[in-house]
């Protein structure tokens, strides 16, 4: 695999070279709007609003709002006016413990491995994150644009997680939410103990995208069949109306230590069945 970007960790008098690898994928099922009769692809067009007229590439600028209907166009030499130098460094600002950062502010992960004469500093930040519990707060310029970054030790390795700047993040003022329990003592222990009835450890192969599966699935049906029709989709279930919060509660722990039982019994015959 290729790295998407090159540079240096600095922290201290500390500097080691490192490459930025992709930590996660995403696979979405990705669609053409056809034409009804023929199927054939439809493409876009550049239209302007004013006359409906289509506009070709070299006739198009940026330009900002700055109130409705009004407009300050922006060309490359302003973009390179205010660009910020790309220094192709990780400069760790801060050491912040991890537990301290609401998750919220983390978005996305990249791997981070050692090129030559990087393997020995890299450990040693690795370990010293590790054994401190704490992550490196940094700046960086990935493909013109700067990001606020965590660096974290991740098993054997680094990973820079990309983060949201502080004022990107709305506050709650506007929801109608309140950190004043509506719940009396009872319920809110019921709900404890359902929670630690459903708790399990860690694992991520537990979870899985069921909808894309479905989708693909019903595509293949329906290249299978020749695009004929199918039977009609399922109903959805409508939500349950909540009459007794504890009635509610007290049910679905039943139904949480059924699935318990059932889970144990399978295990206890698969045990026998085995010796």
């Amino acid at each position: 695999m290729r790295a998407i970007w090159k540079g240096t960790i600095s922290f201290g008098l500390v500097t080691m070279p490192v490459g930025l690898f992709p930590a996660v994928k995403k696979e979405e099922l990705k669609f053409r709007l056809l034409r009804q009769s023929d199927l054939s692809p439809i493409d876009y067009k550049r239209v302007a609003e004013f006359d409906g007229k289509e506009v070709p590439w070299a006739e198009i600028v940026k330009g900002y709002e700055y109130e409705k209907g009004k407009y300050v166009v922006l060309r490359d030499e302003d973009f390179k006016r205010v660009d910020i130098e790309a220094t192709d460094s990780i400069d760790i600002l801060d050491f912040v413990k991890l537990d301290e950062i609401n998750p919220m502010f983390f978005y996305k992960p990249y791997y981070l491995a050692p090129t030559k004469g990087g393997s020995k500093p890299y450990s040693l930040l690795r370990v010293a994150l590790k054994e401190t519990g704490k992550v490196g707060i940094a700046k960086v310029v990935i493909r013109t644009k700067q990001h606020l970054a965590a660096l974290k030790s991740q098993e054997c390795g680094l990973v820079l997680e990309l983060m949201h700047f502080g004022n990107e993040l709305l506050n709650t003022k506007h929801l109608d939410v309140s950190c004043k329990p509506a719940a009396k003592k009872r319920e809110i222990n019921m709900a404890k103990s359902l929670i630690n009835s459903m708790t399990e450890k860690w694992d991520p192969s537990r979870y899985t995208d069921d909808y894309s599966s479905a989708l693909m699935n019903l595509i293949q049906r329906k290249i299978e069949s020749g695009d004929k029709s199918l039977p009609p989709p399922a109903k959805r279930k409508e939500p349950t109306k909540i009459i007794n919060l504890v009635d509610v509660l007290q049910q679905s722990l039943n139904e949480a230590q059924k699935q318990i039982k059932q889970t144990s019994g399978h295990r206890t015959h698969r045990k026998r069945k085995a010796a």
